[in-house]
């Protein structure tokens, strides 16, 4: 998850028209997220694939390492769509400021079959990790969230939240020196690979086509239609442009 791909400082006290623009294109994502029953049914049939390949991989995979599972959190296993209700209803976008607010409430809910997976992988004596980009000074009321519901590991010393950049690699790399993972789990590509961060014209789907097999039995995605790096694509990867630059880029990559 990058919610860094949003405009608006934290900084910023003012909303702009395109930003209220912006704020109200993003209900009918919201809506789908928090109401449907596809979307329900999408992490649950996504959980279940995950248990079928993680239980195909500890048959046939033979390791001096101890086994693992990495797991992103927003949107992954924590549900935040109640935060980007708020800023709808206030007719803003994304602020770290009062996303902060939101994540030390430690009041986020489970996702469907997240917690079922992650127990699934621990009795199989897999370890789980999460990596995530929260920023690290919101470690604490993070591992308060995943104990309220239950999740296992939630303690800093499998908890890696973001430091000095978004990029997972380090932090993924930190995790298999003594583990050997073999699964990764997220709403968005890069929390499995760097290499699907910066996008080209064709917005990343011919990374995708070329790397299918390896996606298929490494990688389980989960669906998130409110934000990630498939939004920043629309915007040639760059997030600083003006929100009335943004919604004129998502009109022009519409196809009819």
């Amino acid at each position: 998850m990058a919610f860094a791909i949003i405009s608006c400082t934290a900084s910023k006290q003012t909303t702009s028209t395109g930003e209220r623009q912006l704020s109200q294109q993003l209900v009918t994502s919201v809506l789908w997220y928090q109401q449907s029953a596809e979307m329900v049914a999408s992490y649950l049939q996504a959980y279940e694939y995950g248990k079928l390949v993680l239980a195909a991989k500890i048959d046939t995979i033979a390791s001096e390492r101890p086994l693992a599972v990495v797991l992103d959190i927003d949107e992954t296993v924590l549900d935040n769509s109640p935060y980007e209700v708020k800023q709808i209803k206030k007719g803003q976008v994304y602020q770290f400021a009062t996303w902060k607010a939101w994540t030390d409430q430690a009041r986020a809910k489970a996702l469907p079959g997240a917690l079922d997976f992650i127990n699934f992988a621990k009795s199989k004596g897999v370890e789980v990790f999460y990596i995530s980009n929260r920023r690290e000074n919101e470690l604490n009321a993070t591992i308060q969230n995943l104990q309220n519901l239950g999740f296992p590991n939630a303690d800093a010393k499998h908890v890696y939240l973001r430091s000095a950049t978004s990029d997972k690699t380090a932090r993924r790399d930190l995790v298999a020196e003594s583990f050997n993972i073999i699964l990764f789990v997220g709403d968005n590509l890069t929390d499995y690979s760097e290499i699907y961060a910066n996008r080209g014209e064709n917005l990343g789907k011919e990374a995708i086509m070329k790397n299918k097999a390896d996606l298929l039995y490494n990688f389980i995605m989960l669906p998130n239609p409110m934000y990630g790096e498939w939004e920043s694509a629309i915007y040639d990867n760059d997030n600083s442009i003006s929100a009335e630059e943004k919604l004129k880029k998502r009109l022009e990559v519409l196809e009819d």
